[in-house]
């Protein structure tokens, strides 16, 4: 242990808190709660061993004042028995830029509702075009709940731990040890909630749905067992399945049923295991959206009809808390009540938060990421794209490369930008009837806490190095 790096870690916050051996004790919680933000600036703009002891001292702090990573499969399971309603839709929201001041504004949103029910998440593809690693994104979470008193579970989820299918098809050995990798690296970063996705590997030109669904099935089963010797004492690790990659076609209830009755036969080989809590349908959105010439977003038609029938399935016959929508951020404010008419039990949002960013940030800051796009997006430019149609596609790209200077944005414009998020969530949360859902939270997530090792903060993991086949 390097006294001077933990020194000055401390020192960011004032000393507010003592550390020895492993544990530590809140000094001035009023100061700590003021300088959180000092941690998830280290985590994320420093490096090595300083942005580790950020990271361990995080879930330290985070933890003497009650808030903690947790699984929220319980929740789920309760759902899916009926023994708690199917009456609000719980939001999966993918931080992809300042993920410390986003989550702030959701922890501030749901305090003022008594709200509990809601899951911070990054995919696979997000960790490396956003230069986010799993502990570095569980930091600005529980960073953000300390700032703003927010207490009990923290859901933090890998959404898309996807297989990618070129790597898959030229060494299935190594893709599968990839996300091997990365499941031991979220779990060790408080990730107690992963999205399996191997839909990518369906195979459409198989004469029956089993078939075409067996890879699926198969390899779901196998990350699923993997996921479960990974877990902490006491700990059910929420693990959802995919029947279809978002922006195909619709999902039948022959595809649901012949990929949960796959993946329970299959999972039956590895042990007496616990299985899935959820399960991601397609319902007609896409990642991001449709993006018309004029960069707006085109209008989709979403199948609530096949939402309600196949959450009911999977509740009824499977005990599960309901299926999954992907890709709904940008569907207009409307719909998102009638997710909760149709039962879902959780929808995944992520681009209209990273719209608002783009939309606030000062024009010259907007100008030289557009030009960083011009030179290293190029290729990614079709011959009739619009200027508009380009920069919406491509402009993820530079959320990692100008993360830095994102971080350290204006007072008064991280404010503006706070604010307009903290008024999205608002509605959303309001729409998604998640009014007093801390309540059922209270009521059925009852795992320990799971305290963290120093060793498995120290050192920094490498990226994954292509990721432009894999969904957001």
């Amino acid at each position: 242990m390097s006294k001077k790096v933990l020194d000055e870690v401390l020192g960011a916050i004032d000393h507010s808190i003592e550390y020895t051996d492993g544990k530590v004790t809140i000094k001035n919680e009023k100061v700590l709660r003021g300088k959180a933000y000092r941690l998830a600036e280290i985590s994320a703009l420093d490096g090595g061993e300083k942005a580790g002891w950020a990271r361990y001292i995080t879930r330290l702090a985070a933890a003497a004042l009650g808030t903690y990573p947790a699984s929220i499969n319980e929740l789920y399971m309760a759902r899916g028995k009926g023994k708690i309603p199917s009456t609000f839709t719980v939001p999966a929201i993918n931080l992809r830029v300042i993920a410390f001041d986003c989550a702030r504004a959701v922890f501030r949103t749901a305090g003022k509702i008594n709200a509990g029910a809601f899951i911070f998440e990054i995919a696979r593809s997000e960790m490396t075009y956003t230069d986010q690693r799993p502990a570095e994104f569980s930091t600005s979470i529980l960073a953000a709940a300390i700032a703003e008193k927010y207490t009990g579970p923290v859901f933090i989820q890998g959404d898309h731990f996807q297989v990618s299918p070129k790597k898959y098809t030229a060494d299935p050995k190594a893709e599968m040890e990839a996300l091997r990798a990365l499941i031991r690296e979220a779990v060790a970063g408080g990730y107690l909630n992963i999205d399996v996705d191997t839909s990518t590997l369906v195979d459409l030109s198989k004469q029956t749905i089993k078939d075409q669904q067996d890879v699926n099935t198969s390899l779901s089963a196998e990350l699923t067992a993997y996921i479960r010797s990974m877990e902490p004492a006491g700990v059910s690790i929420s693990v959802g399945g995919e029947i279809g990659e978002v922006g195909g076609h619709n999902s039948t209830e022959e595809e649901l049923r012949a990929y949960l009755d796959g993946f329970n036969e299959k999972i039956k080989s590895y042990g007496k295991l616990t299985g899935l809590s959820k399960i991601s349908i397609q319902t007609g959105t896409s990642h991001g959206g449709v993006v018309l010439p004029d960069g707006s977003i085109a209008q989709v038609s979403v199948d609530f009809d096949t939402m309600l029938k196949l959450s009911r399935i999977s509740r009824k016959d499977y005990g599960l808390g309901g299926a999954v929508q992907h890709g709904a951020s940008t569907l207009p404010e409307n719909a998102f009540g009638k997710f909760v008419e149709a039962e879902a039990c959780e929808i995944h949002l992520a681009t209209n938060f990273a719209n608002i960013f783009f939309d606030l940030i000062p024009a010259d800051l907007k100008k030289q990421m557009y030009a960083y796009l011009d030179e290293k997006s190029a290729a990614d430019r079709k011959p009739d794209m619009t200027d508009e149609q380009f920069y919406y596609k491509t402009r993820k790209n530079v959320i990692g490369p100008f993360k830095k200077q994102s971080w350290q944005l204006p007072a008064a414009t991280k404010e503006k930008i706070f604010k307009a998020w903290e008024q999205q969530f608002t509605k959303l949360f309001d729409l998604l009837a998640l009014k007093n859902s801390n309540d059922f939270v209270k009521g059925t997530i009852k795992h320990p806490v799971v305290m963290p090792k120093l060793s498995d903060f120290l050192g920094e993991a490498a990226a994954d190095d292509n990721v432009s086949d894999l969904a957001d």
